[in-house]
């Protein structure tokens, strides 16, 4: 039942409401929608005018100060998410709405989402929210666990009231039942599940046990198979947070192609999830029968005496700890936990902002929507090498420059070529004041051809931008040292694919780029000192923008080494994704002329004209909003690889809302915030989509050696079963150099350690574990 809240004098008070109707009418009247208008316009006090509704009430009408009559429903708050993230949110909340129990859903009033759902029956509404946050995988609002709990509600549009069940006016209990539940919690509460009175429950129609609870459980079919009871399959089991469910669903995705046993194999792969969930289940047949399903669709008896056969021989077999197989899935499950904070799913990233900062809006309009998000965040490198002299302080105090690096991550042939044109055009300023620049330093040259007679020194007001990307060390230093001397002005390259950065020096290797990407982030002192007087010799701060393109894989091997030293951090990364249908679909792009860089040009202006330091209270302060909601998320998602990507990726963001707040006249606006917001969470999901796991995996390892002290058998710290790349990243993060492939096969002589061609994996043998214990 709804409750409409109202007011006499300083009391409150309860009036049901009946019908759809009746809510609809109250919901779209006109005060209602006029006040929350203004609150989302930011009037915070026009919100305690809306209209105020109750979902935790039971049977009550009149006064409902001391009220405890609880109800058959329970509200949940979801409250911190941004805009970007909001249809997302809804449709994973709708995707879910069975097994949570859902009869409506409001959008709030600032943002985020209400929710209603049935309480189980002699469970409190905390209980039932904590069940839901887990399911959900969403933080919710502790305080909205009181019975008088009062909710601001919205209008009736499909935009704010997407979903809503009539069993919500259904009439509560009646008084005497309202009661007895109250006081059946209240017992509970007092001496706990377990020591409940046995005459409570017995008394108490509405104490169930879970079993009999048909809205989350299977109700057990009857068996002739044995006379042991039935198991329920429960569909809400959890392993450390995470749903059986979902673990099932992934171990399939990994290991059959994301299908399910079927006629002919689903004895022998029953049998393999069994030893694989064994482990997690206490190694109990109850608990497997639990959450591993039937897959000979337990009609008969024989069918059902043939799963439960299946699950007992899984448990007859040797105990080896927990099997590779397992941490496979529980790691990419985590990982995608990760992506999933920032917004998106495994699939699709987050959602740009319907409204865009004008300048972005132009730079993206003449490409297909399929490559907006990718063209809006790889603009900026080029964007920021219009600013010279210019420093923003963030709110910790420290100077930032407009330092951006892109990698656009996609397969081959996918579109990656759709950031070009708008970046030519924000450059083509710089290339024109290059030229002249080059043409003098080729003039110098043809004069002094010979390094040891020189007959006049080269002109320091060369400042040459845009480099190319095969490059000397001392050409490099040599344009790092120009710019710096001419106005503090930045570098910039771009390269069609990652690798072509080895080139930018001499050393044409993989770990002075790492370096390099650190010393621009930080704007640190490069450059070389050499005796000679012909020699190139300088130190300057470090300013190089780049964009670079690469695939999947060649984007982990390029950045292999990188993913945990600082390097993928200070980076800004992209993607281009395409469904089926859009990758049928010929990309159309729009024309690009004189009237797109006249467009263009007051916004290139302004970012030229800019100097010395420039501050923003509004960026800095949602620059610290957006920490506490990242430390929040990564807390909630058990991401400590989320965690340590957000502090850089939130500098990132904030750098290009100081960059848009400059181009657009120093003028801050909802469309600059909703973008940067978005902007971090885009950023942060293609690290996490692309290098989430690594991460993680690396940090475990840390974590491991950590609680190890002095020195350490290298196969005792590896698992029971691991595979060559797990060896790798244990023997890198013990500092041992080399691949180690004469350790491996010292341990196999010794008969340690068998190799299973089949799965790929190194297993210990029980000689070693019967060595070391």
């Amino acid at each position: 039942m709804i409750y409409k809240i109202y007011y006499e004098g300083d009391r409150k008070f309860a009036l049901p409401i009946k019908n759809r109707e009746q809510l609809m009418k109250l919901r779209n009247a006109k005060a209602n929608l006029k006040n929350l208008e203004k609150v989302r316009q930011g009037d915070e006090k026009a919100k305690h005018d809306l209209l105020q509704l109750a979902y935790n009430l039971g049977r009550v009408e009149g006064a409902i100060a001391g009220c405890k009559s609880i109800g058959s429903f329970f509200f949940h708050d979801v409250d911190y998410y941004d805009d970007a993230q909001t249809e997302q949110i809804k449709q994973h909340i709708l995707d879910r709405r069975e097994d949570i129990g859902l009869v409506m859903l409001e959008r709030s009033p600032r943002g985020g989402w209400h929710l209603v759902c049935k309480r189980r029956p002699g469970t409190t509404i905390l209980e039932n929210q904590v069940r839901v946050s887990t399911l959900l995988q969403l933080e919710m609002d502790t305080s909205a666990k009181d019975l008088q709990r009062v909710v601001f509600s919205t209008s009736g549009s499909e935009e704010d009231l997407p979903f809503l069940d009539d069993c919500i006016f259904d009439e509560p209990m009646t008084e005497e039942e309202c009661r007895e539940e109250y006081a059946f919690l209240k017992l509970r509460q007092q001496h706990g599940e377990e020591n409940v009175p046995e005459g409570a429950k017995k008394s108490n129609k509405h104490y169930r046990p879970w079993e009999e609870d048909t809205m989350y459980d299977v109700k057990p079919q009857p068996s002739a198979i044995s006379p042991q009871p039935s198991v329920a399959h429960d569909a809400a089991a959890t392993y450390n947070g995470l749903l059986f469910t979902d673990i099932i669903k992934e171990y399939w995705r990994q290991f059959n192609d994301g299908k399910e046993p079927a006629e002919g194999d689903r004895n022998v792969l029953t049998f393999e999830l069994a030893i694989t969930l064994r482990s997690i289940c206490d190694y109990s047949l109850e608990k497997m029968m639990q959450v591993i399903p039937n897959y000979w669709n337990g009609g008969t008896a024989e069918e059902q005496q043939e799963w439960r056969k299946t699950l007992e021989n899984a448990l007859k077999e040797p105990r080896k700890g927990m099997p590779y197989r397992l941490r496979q899935v529980l790691q990419a499950l985590k990982s995608a936990s990760g992506v999933k904070a920032c917004g998106g799913t495994p699939t699709t990233p987050p959602p740009m902002p319907k409204k865009l900062p004008p300048l972005i809006k132009l730079l993206t309009k003449n490409v297909p929507a399929y490559y907006k998000s990718a063209v809006a965040n790889t603009v900026f490198p080029a964007l920021g090498v219009h600013l010279h002299g210019v420093k923003f302080r963030y709110w910790d105090n420290i100077l930032h420059e407009a330092t951006f690096m892109n990698v656009l991550i996609g397969r081959q042939s996918i579109g990656k070529g759709s950031i070009k044109k708008p970046i030519e055009y924000i450059m083509e300023d710089i290339r024109l004041r290059d030229e002249p620049n080059r043409r003098r330093e080729a003039e110098w040259k043809q004069k002094n051809p010979n390094a040891k007679q020189k007959k006049d020194p080269r002109p320091t007001d060369i400042c040459i931008q845009m480099l190319i990307d095969n490059m000397t060390d001392a050409i490099f230093n040599q344009r790092v040292i120009d710019a710096d001397r001419n106005g503090e002005k930045f570098i910039y390259t771009i390269v069609d694919e990652i690798e072509a950065l080895k080139k930018v020096t001499s050393k044409n290797s993989v770990d002075e780029v790492g370096l390099l990407i650190r010393k621009a982030y930080d704007n640190s002192l490069v450059g070389q000192e050499r005796y000679s007087a012909e020699s190139v010799s300088g130190i300057a701060p470090l300013r190089w923008n780049f964009n670079a393109s690469t695939t999947p894989p060649n984007a982990r091997k390029f950045l292999y080494k990188m993913v945990n030293d600082g390097t993928l951090s200070r980076l800004d990364l992209s993607t281009i994704i395409l469904t089926d249908e859009e990758q049928d679909d010929p990309p159309v792009m729009g024309i690009y002329d004189q009237s797109f860089a006249d467009e263009l040009k007051p916004y290139i202006e302004r970012l030229v004209d800019a100097n010395g330091l420039i501050e923003c209270p509004q960026a800095e302060k949602l620059s610290e909003s957006m920490r506490d909601e990242n430390n929040k998320k990564a807390e909630l998602y058990d991401s400590e690889a989320y965690k340590i990507l957000s502090y850089r990726a939130n500098v990132i963001a904030w750098l290009k809302g100081m960059v848009l707040f400059v181009a657009h006249g120093y003028k801050w606006s909802k469309e600059i915030a909703e973008f940067v917001r978005w902007s971090q969470s885009y950023n942060l999901w293609c690290k996490m989509l692309y290098f989430g796991q690594q991460l993680e995996d690396e940090l475990r390892n840390e974590r491991e050696i950590q609680r190890q002290s002095g020195p350490q058998n290298l196969l005792e710290l590896l698992p029971d079963e691991f595979s060559q790349e797990q060896y790798y990243l244990m023997r890198q993060a013990q500092g041992k150099k080399g691949t180690g492939e004469s350790t491996l096969r010292v341990w196999q002589n010794r008969g340690y350690i068998i190799f299973d061609s089949t799965a790929g994996l190194f297993l210990k043998t029980d000689q070693y574990k019967k060595k070391i214990r």
